[in-house]
């Protein structure tokens, strides 16, 4: 369910061929919600959360980013302030990307304009996923669903329960309840930061019920 896992593998690293990466340390702060989009990012590796920040200090994670993805584009391209803010949560590389490269790359490689597009229309939609989740299903369908569209090929979602409980808008003792009901019924194992799918399977019937 991970909106990109069926593009090419190493697609996006184009982009960071011909740029010198940054190294950022965990807890570094890459952009701010309202400021200026003068580029976007390739993560060549660590993790890098995005997250909503409400004017009395709540969060809300939209997505946690592994190594080979592209995140701050959106904004980067509709050439207005950002939605979201950006932060490190390992030591991390990035390669900026600003609109130079994105010129230059995009006519050397035309089908990597067309990916863009592809990849631009499947953020809208993962967006209007969420939406949907947060109005109108349960914290453990929410949670089940969430847990599908973070693992990697190997079944695992490297995060936190306090990362989960933000992003599907439920509290950390409901969160912490639901994935100890799927570590009895065999469905995941819980590690350090860690969560292993064993049955994802089932966690898709829960989700369309």
């Amino acid at each position: 369910m991970n909106h990109e896992l069926d593009f090419p593998a190493g697609i996006w690293e184009a982009f960071a061929k011909s740029r010198p990466t940054v190294r950022c340390s965990a807890g570094y702060l890459i952009y701010l919600q309202d400021s200026e989009a003068t580029c976007f990012y390739f993560l060549k590796s660590g993790r890098v959360k995005s997250f909503l920040q409400s004017e009395d200090g709540v969060e809300r994670v939209l997505h946690i980013y592994s190594a080979g993805s592209l995140f701050g584009e959106a904004s980067f391209f509709d050439e207005l302030p950002r939605v979201s803010s950006a932060v490190a949560l390992d030591v991390c590389e990035i390669v900026p990307i600003d609109r130079e490269l994105v010129a230059q790359e995009f006519a050397r490689r035309p089908e990597l304009a067309l990916a863009m597009l592809k990849y631009l229309a499947r953020t809208v939609r993962l967006l209007s996923g969420q939406v949907d989740q947060m109005a109108f299903r349960p914290a453990r369908w929410r949670t089940a669903s969430y847990l599908l569209t973070l693992a990697g090929q190997d079944g695992t979602v490297s995060c936190t329960q306090d990362d989960i409980a933000a992003a599907v808008s439920a509290s950390r003792v409901t969160v912490s309840r639901i994935l100890n009901d799927f570590v009895r019924t065999g469905w995941v194992k819980l590690g350090y930061r860690s969560i292993t799918l064993l049955e994802p399977e089932r966690l898709k019937e829960l989700c369309k019920l």
